[in-house]
């Protein structure tokens, strides 16, 4: 069969091509220009893709077209599409109908900590010799690809709330069933799409009405809108999970950081396991205990995974390190929620003796754009020593006055060049330097490394 997808650049959509392809299928795509890591396992799987939607003629015909959610309508293919009366169907909706029928599915949703949690759980069926399929947002360095069919029963997913397609206005988890789910936090985010965090709760509770009575849901007690979604009505178990000393509606179970990792405790306060990993930040324990959790459910005693994630190796693109020159150590993260900016600069900031922590941020998100967090975005930041924020003229809000409070530790900046220039002006040896953009950051990452080199080769001279 020949499965042509519409937007297959995006992390969910290369993840089913991946899928497709180790089902047999011929796959092709179209995209706009496409950027590492996903144009990198599109090329390795073999993907012919056509770049730009107005050069995508369909032709020859494909036997399914598979639509993802950036397609809109008046897109030249998407109304080629319509027309020629080809069938077609979403992302999430061909996931559920050719791979996750008759699968036993571990989903995990929440706001943040999707991709690391979904990679976790992936990684711990796997060191259990469960050989899981999954399909991950990101790319697991354990596993260097975002999606693999994996052997039955067991599909780990990581359940977005985004919405499904432009013909399929629900979130794209709803599609998914799940026996196990992970609910790991929820807070307002995507306001191109949803009027307030009542209606992310709606979809969310739309979710667990389809986890089974004989299911599993593993949520985080110490989030409030999360028990809103429970309270909506819930007929499956529910495990709650948090840090120790979270209020929690029922007792529940802890991750409790310790020098190298965390130990976990169970609902009555006993310690139970202790994990020794390399992972920093309370956030990340707490992913890996919703994860250990989802993995006991599936049939992996707790002392196994404990075990197995000290040989964790995290997710591309999350605190992912990418080098050191001219003693300036650089980092990449996905974090684009002033939450998830937090948590990220807590987590980098430890251990860093004499040095200072910078936090350079691409505000690209669609929320971002439309200023739904430049109130909040100033009290994010403010762990890092110095805060550079990429604001081009077309950014909806004013990026200096939303940074006003941090004073002199913040500059905003129009353009990419001279955003690089002023870093390289700026950065010394001793920082640690985290760069943050749910995208490319126009190369950002690679140049900055580059030119660091050649500082340092220059000074040597």
């Amino acid at each position: 069969m020949h499965v042509h997808i519409l937007g297959i650049g995006g992390t969910f959509m290369a993840g089913i091509a991946a899928l497709a392809r180790a089902l047999g299928h011929r796959v092709t795509g179209s995209d706009r220009p496409l950027y590492p890591p996903m144009s990198t396992q599109l090329a390795q799987l073999g993907v012919e893709i056509i770049e730009g939607y107005e050069h995508d003629t369909l032709e020859p015909a494909p036997d399914c077209v598979v639509v993802g959610n950036v397609m809109r309508r008046g897109l030249p293919v998407v109304e080629r599409l319509l027309d020629s009366g080809l069938p077609y169907c979403s992302g999430p909706e061909w996931l559920a109908r050719e791979v996750l029928r008759d699968r036993w599915t571990l989903a995990v949703a929440g706001t943040h900590g999707k991709t690391t949690t979904t990679s976790i759980l992936a990684f711990l069926l796997e060191s259990a010799g469960l050989r899981p399929g999954f399909l991950v947002g990101g790319i697991p360095a354990d596993f260097e690809v975002s999606a693999r069919l994996g052997d039955a029963p067991f599909f780990v997913v990581e359940a977005d709330e985004y919405d499904t397609a432009f013909f399929d206005k629900r979130s794209k988890f709803v599609h998914y069933r799940p026996r196990t789910l992970v609910l790991g936090n929820l807070e307002f985010d995507h306001a191109d799409i949803f009027d307030d965090l009542a209606a992310i709760q709606r979809q969310f509770h739309h979710l667990v009405r389809t986890v089974p009575g004989s299911g599993l849901i593993i949520s985080n007690g110490g989030a409030a809108a999360l028990e809103t979604v429970l309270d909506a009505g819930c007929w499956t178990p529910v495990e709650r999970f948090g840090g120790p000393g979270a209020a929690m509606p029922s007792p529940g179970w802890a991750a409790r950081l310790v020098p190298g990792g965390f130990e976990v405790l169970d609902p009555a306060g006993a310690r139970v396991v202790e994990v020794l990993w390399s992972m920093p930040g309370a956030h990340n324990a707490e992913n890996a205990l919703a994860a250990m959790l989802a993995a006991r459910h599936a049939g992996v005693p707790l002392e196994v995974s404990a075990q197995a994630l000290g040989a964790f190796r995290g997710v591309k693109r999350r605190q992912e390190w990418i080098g050191t020159a001219d003693g300036v150590e650089l980092f990449d993260d996905f974090a684009h929620h002033p939450t998830a900016i937090a948590r990220t600069l807590e987590a980098m900031g430890g251990g860093l003796a004499g040095g200072r922590l910078v936090a350079v941020l691409e505000p690209r998100s669609n929320t971002m754009r439309m200023g739904a967090h430049a109130a909040t975005l100033a009290a994010a930041l403010a762990a890092a020593d110095r805060v550079y924020v990429l604001a081009p003229a077309e950014l909806g809000w004013d990026a200096g006055a939303a940074l006003a409070g941090l004073g002199a530790r913040a500059t905003a900046c129009a353009e990419l060049d001279e955003l690089e220039t002023i870093l390289l002006q700026e950065l010394r040896a001793g920082d640690r330097v985290v760069l943050m953009s749910n995208g490319s950051f126009g190369g950002l990452h690679g140049r900055l490394l580059e030119a660091l080199r050649a500082r340092a080769r220059s000074e040597t001279e």
